[in-house]
């Protein structure tokens, strides 16, 4: 990293303004939260934390939490697909690999797999960041369903609203 010898102060803090139209960062303190309000539905005993819904470039960015053992869902990923195991462990039925605490898995483009929680795992927590959509699909790939970064947003107002922290609440995550 270069030092610049001409500022006697290394922790002087930069001077100017940012750009006029840069979006405001998201800081989200606590992002496994204690207030079970601050966990969306998603399934029957699945649920997501958002942490950011990036509405301008089609991602989303959560924790994704599930509390049952089984098959969660099959989906199919047309773009890539970050995760970070912070709880638990899960495993791909397609893949011979499991997924345990501390691990970190890239979902290419173009993968379909069936997500599975071992029946020995009481609650699992992964940090997702998934780009695009999740397209649901039957074992031969007929479609089921999807989600994308808007049902996100909506799934997040409706729950909020229900929850009595306002629609409002979902805002603080989207860009």
């Amino acid at each position: 990293m270069p030092v610049d010898e001409s500022d006697p102060n290394p922790k002087t803090p930069y001077q100017y303004p940012n750009p006029p139209d840069a979006l405001p960062e998201i800081v989200v303190n606590n992002a496994i939260p204690t207030d079970e309000r601050l966990w969306v539905p998603q399934a029957e005993n699945v649920w997501f934390r958002p942490l950011c819904l990036n509405a301008s470039q089609g991602y989303w960015m959560n924790l994704l939490r599930v509390r049952k053992s089984g098959v969660l869902s099959r989906h199919r990923h047309p773009q890539a697909v970050h995760g970070f195991v912070l709880k638990g462990r899960w495993r791909y039925l397609e893949h011979d690999w499991e997924a345990t605490e501390g691990s970190y898995v890239f979902e290419p483009p173009g993968e379909t797999h069936t997500l599975y929680v071992p029946e020995d795992v009481e609650e699992m927590i992964t940090y997702f960041q998934v780009n695009g959509v999740m397209y649901y699909t039957d074992p031969w790939g007929k479609g089921m369903g999807y989600e994308d970064v808007f049902t996100k947003i909506d799934m997040c107002r409706k729950h909020f609203e229900a929850v009595g922290l306002g629609a409002d609440y979902t805002k603080q995550f989207i860009r």
